[in-house]
């Protein structure tokens, strides 16, 4: 067909969540992988999850349907298999679906370990995706058939559906160069040509729209965007034959983009409203022949949309455009399905928020606005500015106690600690640990017995006391396990902990913790991020009791374990009615409180993770300086109040940490734990480089696979670390916590570690 016969929309979504409305995906996908289930019933599961979804956008009065955006694990990955790049270790695991999950996390197939793909943030959200490897031999190929299954699935159901892929320049700018290949984006061209034939296959299909996500056009991290974006559409909107192009842009304004897109054959370009500008619009006179998807309900947070003032936007958006459609700012992937289960949430906090479904319902709202006038939706925006006015009142927003005491620790300059090298002297002396310490990350994992003690807790089963009894038994435990595998400095597992997050959220005045928010953060992990609605405070002790429980138990030093500032606004959903940095700065001053305590509990060690201090990172240069600067002076609040005696530890992972190196440095921590097995070591030279002089742990293996690391590959990772960093500095740790793992497993690669670290140790 030819783009002339493309049907125009009004409402629509940029993609939608896929876990499940109770993670359906999740259970199935790991029962899957214990080979609890069959392929055909994972298939079942997630054909019944695709067709409810494009069901629900259908009924709510979306008239152009997304598919191609539900996945088994990610939709980088997706893409890889679509372009034909998936690693060549992977290509002797025979079954295709093995051969995906084998690409993502890595294992032993039919007698082969494979490594999975690196795993890094989503731009700057709490979502993982799978960075595709780009080598030099690497030839790109069609495989269509998942995008060719979803279209028929939904035509089945007499649904019209655009598809949606990751656009070429996002694909390629978001790789990673192996095997000393150039930088992947320079194989630009070739890979346009692939995604010409895809367009010419879904044209000859019957498809009248297709979607093609470029969030990589709001960011500023390759030269020239503007003008590949301009190159790339050029061509493929020269197509003879093709579906109707709408280019996705989202999670910032776009500047040189725009225009180049304007000027290209393509239909349709959508622009992130919420976290971009429509000013910009007015100037590109070319918008006049365009259709602009704007994206005026926010995606990724969970606040109720100004209906008036997102009208007011529309209607300067339909000034500059040939055409308006009414779209969410990027996909609901990043938000819970629905509000409806939360039966807990107090009225006025619940007149504020929209989770996905209700965030489909005001894109329909807003398009009938736009098309009808305000006075058919009169009743809805008389809603809207009702939970406005109820917001501006309530006082749990404005804490004037806290407020007023972090404004007098901020006068007095409290956010410093003594010299590096003094404190380490002064640790070393009250720790005596021996050279190259073996330690773990926090979390043990959450065993079966875990989870029934908290489902029989909620469930009135089991009463409070019998649920700390039975935690308590599982941190006697883990500290026995420890001290028995030989471990250095430990922990006490967290076992009383759902989420590092949300745990913490639970106890802090200014938090609400969801029933049921599910959101994907990798693969099948989900986590519900808390909601941080009003100023934050912490009435009482968090941790300190659980803490001084586990070292009771023994005589070696076991860490006390937060998250830190920075983390627990990255995520949550955070409220937008005040700048981050004020709110991380009164999460910092609960966070240093706790600190305090369990310093008196007798805590030689602290532990302040910080594992998002990338995923805030602005995505554009002009703004990167500031928030490093308020995100480490966070981090340097919660950590300030405790002897230079008392070691602070920090843990960061999933980043490529390049641009936030320097901000490492400057957090002062004593320890800094850090991903770096999959990477190999690579992390360690970009801290030097620096001049990073304090104790760094690199991960020694990467708990994300279900492999378990040899002694000697760990003697390797060692050897390579102790090449950068010298011994008296180095720790030894795996990559991440232990919380997702098998306990067989756990043990047998913490056995591994150890024994690792004595041979190196032997060596020196």
């Amino acid at each position: 067909m030819t783009t002339q016969s493309a049907p125009l929309f009004t409402a629509t979504t940029l993609g939608s969540p896929r876990v499940g409305p109770n993670r359906e995906l999740k259970r199935a996908v790991e029962k899957y992988w214990s080979k609890k289930i069959d392929r055909a019933e994972l298939e079942a599961v997630a054909a019944t999850l695709r067709g409810d979804t494009v069901r629900h956008l259908a009924d709510a009065g979306v008239d152009s349907i997304p598919v191609n955006t539900f996945s088994y694990y990610d939709h980088m990955l997706d893409q890889s298999v679509l372009l034909g790049t998936l690693p060549p270790r992977v290509a002797p695991v025979t079954d295709m679906l093995d051969r995906y999950f084998a690409a993502a996390r890595g294992g032993t197939y039919d007698g082969m370990d494979i490594a999975p793909l690196e795993m890094t943030k989503w731009f700057d959200t709490n979502y993982h995706y799978l960075v595709p490897e780009i080598a030099p031999d690497t030839a790109f190929s069609l495989d269509p058939a998942k995008i060719l299954a979803e279209l028929d699935e939904a035509a089945s159901i007499d649904i019209a559906a655009r598809p949606v892929i990751v656009g070429p320049i996002t694909y390629l700018a978001l790789s990673k160069a192996v095997d000393g290949a150039g930088a992947p984006i320079e194989r630009l061209d070739e890979l346009t040509a692939v995604y010409a034939e895809l367009l010419q296959l879904l044209a000859a299909k019957g498809v009248g729209w297709v979607q093609i996500d470029e969030p990589i056009l709001a960011t500023d991290s390759i030269d020239h965007l503007g003008a590949l974006a301009g190159n790339v559409y050029s061509r493929l909107g020269a197509l003879p034959t093709r579906p109707a192009i709408f280019v996705a842009t989202y999670f910032g304004p776009l500047t040189d983009a725009l225009p180049a897109l304007a000027h290209t054959p393509i239909e349709a370009i959508g622009v992130d409203l919420v976290y971009g500008c429509v000013d910009a619009l007015a100037a590109v006179p070319a918008l006049a022949d365009k259709t602009v998807v704007a994206g005026i309900v926010d995606g990724r947070n969970i606040w109720r949309t100004d209906l008036a003032a997102a009208l007011d936007t529309l209607d300067t958006v339909r000034r500059a455009a040939g055409n308006v459609v009414v779209s969410t700012s990027c996909s609901t992937l990043h938000v819970p399905y629905s509000l409806e289960p939360e039966t807990g949430i107090d009225d006025a906090l619940r007149s504020r928020l929209a989770f996905g479904a209700e965030k489909v319902a005001e894109v329909v709202t807003l398009a009938k606005g736009l098309a009808q006038g305000r006075e058919a939706i009169a009743s809805e925006i008389e809603t809207s500015n009702a939970a406005a006015a109820l917001r501006s009142t309530d006082p749990r927003l404005n804490n004037t106690d806290i407020r007023s005491r972090l404004d007098a620790i901020r006068a007095a300059g409290a956010s410093g600690r003594g010299i590096a090298a003094d404190r380490r002297t002064a640790q070393q002396k009250r720790l005596n640990l021996p050279t190259l310490p073996t330690t773990t990350i926090g979390s043990y994992p959450q065993t079966t017995e875990i989870r029934v003690a908290r489902a029989d807790l909620r469930a009135g089963r089991i009463d409070e006391a019998e649920y700390v009894q039975k935690m308590k038994d599982e941190v006697a435990a883990v500290i026995a396990l420890q001290e028995e595998l030989g471990i250095d400095v430990l922990v006490h597992g967290e076992p009383e902990r759902n989420d590092m997050v949300q745990y913490f959220a639970e106890q802090l005045d200014g938090f609400f913790a969801t029933q049921n928010g599910w959101v994907q953060s990798y693969g099948s992990r989900c986590v519900r991020p808390p909601i941080l609605y009003g100023d934050v405070a912490r009435p009482r002790p968090m941790t300190v009791a659980w803490a001084a429980y586990a070292q009771s138990l023994t005589a070696k030093p076991v860490k006390g374990m937060l998250t830190g500032p920075v983390t627990i606004l990255a995520w949550s959903f955070v409220r937008d009615d005040q700048p981050l940095a004020d709110t991380a700065a009164q999460v910092a001053l609960a966070i240093r409180d706790e600190t305090v305590d369990l310093e008196k509990a007798g805590i030689a060690i602290i532990q302040v993770d910080e594992p998002a201090l990338r995923e805030l990172l602005p995505l554009r240069s002009e703004e990167k300086q500031d928030y490093l600067a308020w995100s480490v002076e966070a981090f340097r609040l919660a950590t300030a109040g405790v002897r230079d005696d008392t070691q602070i530890h920090t843990h960061l992972c999933y980043s490529e940490f390049g641009e936030v190196i320097g901000a490492i440095a400057d957090l002062d921590a004593d320890v800094t734990s850090i991903e770096a097995a999959r990477s190999h070591m690579e992390v360690l030279t970009d801290l030097n480089a620096v001049g990073f002089s304090n104790g760094v742990g690199p991960g020694v293996y990467d708990i994300h696979s279900p492999r378990v690391p040899t002694t000697d590959e760990m003697i390797v990772a060692l050897r390579e670390a102790l090449a950068a960093v010298p011994a008296e500095r180095l720790w030894v740790n795996p990559d991440c916590g232990l919380k997702t793992r098998k306990t067989d497993e756990v043990i047998e690669s913490l056995r591994n570690m150890v024994a690792a670290a004595k041979v190196v140790r032997a060596e020196r």
